[in-house]
């Protein structure tokens, strides 16, 4: 279904843009308040970003004239609000964040029912129901704490003391997680070292973070520690890094927790979802211990529908979305570090031997900035190029081309079965993008 303003994980762009704005923010609060049809509590929470507060305002201001009733969780991870909106069984949740997006851009994405994030069908139906204005004033907004027991809930995924004489380097992108995640880590006896803890409302995901881990793989390395977990600024991604200094991504996360599921008969229907993003090595790796995957396309969101279809309880995306259901009900970047870990305390495992378990196949990636996203099917040049190089791999590999959600770029896949071949294949991906499309 097509949306105008919803991308991939809600609206987001430029602060003071012709989406992220407090206008517009009103109308797009009023208008999902509309779409909810009942009377009831919505909870805000926000990242720190220094637009957060105004537009929280503003959209408070936009559910409190649709007929709900706004509250203020403050500054909290993303799945914080999920777990909120589920345990209070409130009708609607938002969060004022554009996740791993720069400092100067923000963004706003809703959790309905039970915290789950709302369908294509749901954003879509939201955008037929904005008014043209908002013309409610803004009211001071009452607060409840969901800090407590979001902290409460992962700090009980692990025993008491679980990680008494554990170094574990910790880089919380200077975002909502630069409290949350280093509290739970000491309460269970971590020496935590920080990286990206000191936010500023400027500084967020600025040369760290999820996006950006080299520095936290130096530091894991040269300080001795036992493993590295980066966050992005929402905190519903996870990175990390084992004790050599070398980084996992989502996939290599999420291989680890399915096998060591598998091997206990915990994974639901032995089904790991994905999405189309996910290495082909993933594949190979759960078919080998018994299981199966399932793909979906690309967003956390479409991952969790798949787990829902399928009755599966793990599941993510390699950008480190990962999803424990029996957990949270969206991207918890602590939920899926503290597994990592209870993987290595059950095994006794260094992660740089867990991280075997997955063989990847090569691949290579290329991000172009376009200066319009026409559609795909009209640019037969590069519609030619994709299949003759899709006939050329066969079962060997495989091709993906697609729009980011949430940026104006071309995203481009290829796995094969050498670093020559899946080179190659990315080049002449390029040329016939760059022969169809302005790249900037």
């Amino acid at each position: 279904m097509n949306r105008k303003y919803f991308g991939t994980d809600g609206v987001r762009g430029p602060y003071g843009g012709p989406l992220i704005n407090e206008a517009f923010a009103a109308r797009l609060g009023c208008a999902a308040a509309r779409s909810v049809g009942r009377g009831g509590r919505v909870l805000i929470g926000r990242d720190t970003r220094g637009s957060g507060a105004a537009l929280e305002a503003a959209v408070a201001r936009g559910l409190r004239a649709g007929g709900l009733d706004p509250v203020s969780l403050g500054i909290v991870p993303t799945p914080a609000v999920a777990l909120a909106v589920r345990a209070h069984q409130d009708p609607l949740g938002v969060v004022i964040t554009a996740s791993h997006n720069p400092a100067e851009d923000n963004g706003i994405k809703f959790f309905g029912p039970g915290g789950l994030k709302l369908t294509d069908e749901q954003e879509a139906r939201i955008e037929t129901l904005l008014p043209e204005r908002v013309d409610d004033q803004a009211r001071p907004l009452d607060a409840i704490d969901a800090r407590g027991s979001y902290l409460a809930a992962a700090q009980r995924l692990l025993p008491a003391e679980a990680l008494r004489g554990w170094r574990i380097v910790l880089d919380t992108a200077n975002g909502a997680t630069a409290t949350t995640s280093p509290d739970v880590l000491r309460a269970l006896g971590a020496e935590v070292i920080g990286i990206g803890d000191r936010p500023d409302g400027r500084n967020i995901n600025d040369g760290v973070g999820s996006e950006h881990p080299a520095r936290l793989a130096a530091e894991t390395k040269a300080r001795g520690a036992r493993l590295g977990v980066a966050h992005d600024g929402d905190g519903d991604r996870c990175v990390v890094c084992d004790e050599l200094g070398q980084v996992l991504d989502g996939d290599e996360i999420l291989t680890i927790l399915a096998t060591h599921a598998l091997e206990r008969g915990a994974l639901a229907n032995r089904i790991l979802v994905t999405t189309v993003q996910s290495n082909l090595g993933v594949d190979a790796a759960i078919r080998a211990a018994g299981g199966r995957v399932v793909r979906t396309a690309v967003g956390d969101r479409y991952v969790i529908e798949g787990m829902l279809k399928e009755q599966a309880n793990l599941g993510g995306e390699s950008s480190g979305h990962i999803i424990c259901s029996e957990i949270s009900p969206t991207g918890d970047g602590l939920a899926a570090a503290l597994k990592v870990i209870e993987v290595m305390l059950a095994s006794g495992q260094p992660l740089s031997q867990l991280r075997s378990r997955l063989r990847k196949f090569p691949q290579l990636t290329a991000a172009l900035k376009v200066a319009e996203k026409k559609p795909l099917e009209s640019l037969p040049g590069l519609g030619a190029a994709i299949r003759a190089l899709e006939a050329e791999l066969g079962e060997r590999g495989r091709v993906l081309v697609r729009y980011s959600g949430t940026e104006a770029k071309l995203r481009l896949l290829v796995e094969g079965p050498s670093d020559d071949v899946v080179r190659d294949g990315l080049n002449r991906l390029d040329a016939a993008v760059r022969a169809e499309l302005r790249v900037l």
